[in-house]
């Protein structure tokens, strides 16, 4: 991953070259020079550093114009991503690493960043036009981002739609991420930090009257080609593929039903079987996508026959079906959600799903009872899915069991869940591959993560990590 900067500017001279020179000790920089009628060329000019492009031309022509020249230097130059930064100090170049560790995970995402912790003064106008953008956004596109007026973000140059802009101003930016969410491109948000400085002090060339019409105009404009192309596109596979999950729900429903009138231990078996072997179908014949199931060097394939702890990162509802065809003598320690949801509680309350609300330490001795009858636990140390496939921290739940029950830990890798299957919004993604790894089995009493259950929670989420940041997403891309 090659990554550069793009920095647009128009008479920025108080702030643009702190910005560059900050921006330049991370990566290589360029600067499209917007028109600018002050001194913001002559001091980019006094910048003598070999890593520093600058682009300019007489006429402001606006924002996204000078983005799109920028962009098309950038992957002239053989970058694969661009990081974009507003010249006029509002966000801190301390916090680019944030953006580059997501990217890292999901390099064919747009990664933004959200100005979730905000310093001194922030403009009303400001605030409402971010407000009026993110619910356009979400009815346009069914997406949710908290903070779609963010000019500090890493674009993917390969799969980057929308390149062409609908319009040369700021609202460009707008525009890419609705192309983008119609083609299946996640979208991802961290938080950051950004510095508004007092009004007297504060360079703004917005202009409410004429800028408002501007975007309500686009806006009117996108909503109609949401109705006719962009809904359309981005859930035709959901609306295709969707009856699969319907009858895979149905018949596992008849089957529950089934044992239900008639209990036993044989029975009962034989359900957890079909169920199995169903979820392995269902990942299977899953639309434009390969399941696969590997085993990774110094690993074993996974022993049924003894117990273990099995988690993984949790990134989409179907990691819990990959789980339950990969082993079908577990029990999942879940949340609420699903034994009440409406397609899969009935399967999940009948082959013994455990909400564990009040606290899993109360549930050891069920636990134990299971473990003795010879079953596995899932548990997913992050307790939710993630809405952006980034990993979020490991809870100790899943190692405490571990360590309380003498237990192995058996991790378990899920690869391209989060696109095949976000948890928000609900549509059929575009990955190519599901790919499940088995790790290597951390035995009870290997020290190498920590000696407790509290050290194992964070090293084993470090072990992720490391993990997740080596993956090679090239053959995800939409």
């Amino acid at each position: 991953m090659r990554i550069c900067a793009v920095i647009p500017t128009y008479n920025n001279a108080k702030t643009i070259k702190e910005v560059v020179l900050s921006t330049l000790r991370q990566f290589p920089v360029i600067v499209v020079a917007d028109g600018c009628t002050d001194s913001t060329l002559k001091i980019l000019e006094s910048i003598k550093d070999s890593n520093l492009t600058i682009i300019s031309y007489a006429k402001n022509k606006g924002k996204g114009y000078a983005l799109k020249h920028g962009f098309l230097k950038a992957k002239a130059c053989g970058y694969t991503h661009v990081l974009t930064i507003d010249a006029d100090g509002q966000h801190y170049t301390d916090d680019i690493p944030i953006l580059v560790h997501a990217a890292e995970i999901r390099p064919e995402a747009i990664v933004i960043g959200n100005r979730a912790i905000k310093e001194g003064y922030i403009p009303k106008k400001n605030s409402f036009a971010n407000k009026f953008s993110n619910f356009w956004f979400t009815v346009q596109t069914g997406c949710l981002v908290p903070d779609t007026q963010s000019g500090f973000r890493i674009y993917p140059l390969a799969g980057l739609h929308g390149l062409h802009f609908m319009t040369n101003k700021y609202e460009a930016e707008l525009t890419v991420l609705v192309f983008s969410s119609w083609a299946n491109t996640p979208i991802i948000s961290v938080p950051i930090r950004a510095f508004y400085p007092s009004k007297e002090d504060r360079v703004s060339h917005f202009r409410p009257s004429r800028d408002f019409t501007r975007i309500s105009i686009l806006n009117t404009f996108l909503c109609i080609i949401a109705l006719i192309y962009g809904w359309p596109r981005s859930h035709w596979r959901f609306l295709i593929y969707g009856p699969e999950f319907l009858i895979f729900a149905i018949i596992a429903d008849i089957l529950c039903y089934s044992y239900l009138i008639h209990p036993t231990q044989e029975r009962y078996q034989k359900l957890r079987r079909r169920i199995s072997y169903g979820c392995k179908l269902l990942l299977s014949v899953f639309p434009c996508c390969k399941f696969s199931v590997q085993t990774s060097s110094k690993a074993k394939p996974i022993d049924k026959s003894k117990p273990c702890v099995m988690i993984g990162n949790h990134t989409s509802m179907l990691d819990i079906v990959a789980m339950i065809a990969l082993n079908e003598k577990t029990v999942v320690i879940g949340q609420n959600w699903v034994i009440n949801n409406i397609f899969f509680g009935r399967i999940a309350r009948t082959i013994g799903v455990i909400t564990v609300g009040e606290g899993v330490e109360n549930y050891i001795p069920t636990l134990e009872q299971y473990i003795k009858d010879g079953y596995s636990i899932v548990i997913f140390p992050e307790a939710t899915r993630s809405l952006n496939g980034i990993l979020l921290r490991f809870h100790r739940g899943a190692f405490y069991v571990a360590e309380q029950l003498h237990l192995p830990i058996q991790p378990i890798l899920f690869e391209g869940f989060a696109i095949a299957l976000p948890k928000h919004p609900f549509h059929v993604g575009a990955a190519k591959e599901m790919k499940v790894t088995v790790l290597p089995t951390i035995e009870p009493d290997d020290k190498l993560f920590g000696k407790d259950y509290r050290a194992r929670a964070i090293n084993i989420r470090k072990y992720y990590d490391s993990l997740l940041r080596h993956i090679d997403y090239t053959d995800s891309n939409n």
